[in-house]
């Protein structure tokens, strides 16, 4: 017998994640990328039946209209929330700025992230709504 077989294995239960909030949060973030990746493909979707027609587009629209694909990105629209609102919380710690002397404080960098989200988000409204 090797030591590596004699080595002890500490079993893990499947469920480890959800005894702590902050594991939680770090595998519902995880989680929340398949979502991010889910409405890159529902948007490539979008964008292939408008190109390819009036007919496609409004099969599209009939699909988009199921109940289960309403429920689905409703879903997705919550995780896509968190993934952006975990990652903007990243931010400040991921960033560090410096002017001259001058360290840009923390809460500075995390506004500026949520400007800039105000202002794409009001951009893209007023070009879809106008």
């Amino acid at each position: 017998m090797t030591t590596a077989d004699r080595r002890y294995h500490h079993p893990v239960s499947f469920t480890w994640w959800a005894r702590k909030p902050s594991y939680l949060l770090f595998v519902l973030r995880e989680l929340s990328s398949v979502f991010v990746a889910w409405f890159v493909v529902y948007l490539l979707l979008l964008v292939a039946a408008v190109s390819s027609g009036n007919e496609s587009y409004q099969g599209f629209l009939e699909w988009s209209s199921h109940p289960l694909m309403i429920a689905l990105n409703v879903i997705a629209f919550a995780f896509v929330l968190l993934h952006a609102v975990t990652w903007f919380g990243l931010a400040p710690k991921a960033i560090v700025l410096r002017l001259g002397s001058w360290r840009v404080p923390p809460n500075l960098i995390l506004a500026a992230h949520y400007g800039a989200w105000l202002v794409i988000s009001v951009a893209v409204a007023w070009v879809i709504l106008r």
